[in-house]
């Protein structure tokens, strides 16, 4: 008898889905919290915008309580969906810190139990979820939670997402790209260079037709109408050798360089001094990219000493965020007595008079604050992102009362 052809098995189909939920958070800070009070029920103070889960996000604190049937008894909070979505679940934590030290925070959290009809879900922009009663007022202002006429509030929110996985039957691993790699290695070795900048007593040299793709003030220079493409020599003014340098590295690699790579054994005082000429010398030859990555960097390292500075080169090369976190940075009361003393402030008295006008303006909103800030934000209800509706916490589970 014939033995039939083993017939191998055929591959089973398959598929699975998974709900998870994709958390973040938010700090919220009210100082002058007694400034607060009186406002009015329905009237709240509201956190800056933040994003989890593809949606924004806004915490609501309202001093004076949300219903006015509470006669300010309460102080209430409610988490805001900000942004446009139809049916968003999610889970929701918040946190009002302890400030003693001791770390006895009050804490309603979904996270850590079951909640018996599942997470709760926010129909449209505004919906809101909290509590009418999160704290009574009286307990509050004797509390530990507020030191300073200051309250901390942390908001984390966990976006429930559904997806579908499937079998991969073929993966393909792609490395990552490794261009810069190439050109920096064509640059360093010199291969096939057709001009050469004397750069103070240093020589670079770098091939014409990359500055040219990268930097439209070299491709003017070389291949413009009145450009000279025979073009082998070009003396640089106003330009440190080693901020040059990093600048042809960029054009190159597309990345800013290390700042220990930047500086090297030139003798610059900071850092600092060596990305505000190399922002300097982005926005000269146009290359936006980089003028962009060293407004990044400067604004994480501002410091008293180098803010004005920094100041006074964002007025100069149009950089608007840049300008606006100096403002802010050398506005706040523990550091404008420090920037003040400082040369770079000088600096500006002398040639820049309209930003100190920008800096008292500054000064006068953060004086103010809270109260000015949250008309920005929309202390008001009729104000800014009105609420539409709620959704109390007591209507789903049983609330711990305080």
């Amino acid at each position: 008898m014939a033995i039939p052809p083993h017939t191998p098995p055929q591959p089973t189909s398959w598929s699975r889905s998974v709900t998870e939920t994709v958390r973040g958070s938010h700090q919220f800070t009210v100082r002058g919290f007694s400034l607060a009070k009186g406002m009015g029920p329905g009237r709240y103070l509201a956190s800056d915008v933040f994003a989890v889960g593809g949606y924004h996000w806004a915490v609501y604190l309202y001093p004076d309580g949300k219903n006015p049937e509470d006669n300010a008894n309460y102080v209430s909070v409610f988490v805001a969906l900000a942004s446009d979505g139809a049916d968003v679940r999610a889970l929701f934590e918040l946190t009002l810190l302890d400030q003693s030290g001791r770390a006895r925070h009050k804490v309603h959290s979904h996270f850590d139990r079951a909640l018996q009809a599942g997470p709760y879900t926010l129909k449209y922009r505004g919906s809101m979820w909290g509590y009418k009663r999160f704290y009574r007022r009286s307990l509050l202002e004797t509390s530990d939670f507020l030191k300073n006429d200051c309250l901390v509030m942390n908001c984390t929110v966990g976006v429930v997402k559904n997806r579908i996985e499937t079998p991969k039957n073929i993966q393909v691993h792609v490395p990552p790209s490794d261009m810069g790699r190439c050109f920096k290695e064509l640059l360093s070795l010199g291969i096939g260079c057709d001009i050469t900048f004397e750069v103070g007593d240093e020589k670079v040299r770098a091939h014409k037709w990359i500055l040219a793709a990268r930097s439209p003030v070299f491709k003017a220079q070389f291949f413009g109408p009145i450009g000279k493409p025979d073009l082998r020599r070009v003396v640089v003014e106003d330009v440190e050798p080693v901020v040059f340098k990093a600048m042809v590295n960029f054009i190159y690699a597309d990345e800013l360089p290390s700042i220990h790579e930047l500086a090297g054994s030139v003798s610059m005082s900071t850092s600092t001094v060596v990305v505000q000429h190399l922002l300097a010398a982005a926005d000269r030859y146009g290359l936006d990219r980089l003028r962009i990555l060293c407004e990044a960097k400067l604004c994480d390292e501002l410091t008293p000493e180098t803010v004005a500075t920094t100041l006074a080169l964002a007025e100069q090369h149009h950089c608007a965020e840049l300008k606006s976190s100096c403002l802010k940075f050398a506005a706040v009361r523990e550091n404008l007595g420090a920037v003040m003393e400082t040369e770079g402030f000088n600096y500006l008295e002398e040639t820049c008079p309209s930003l100190l006008s920008d800096l008292l303006a500054t000064v006068a909103v953060v004086d103010d604050d809270p109260a000015s800030v949250n008309r920005k934000r929309g202390v008001c209800g009729n104000e800014g992102m009105v609420p539409v509706e709620s959704v109390e916490a007591s209507e789903r589970h049983t609330r711990r009362r305080v």
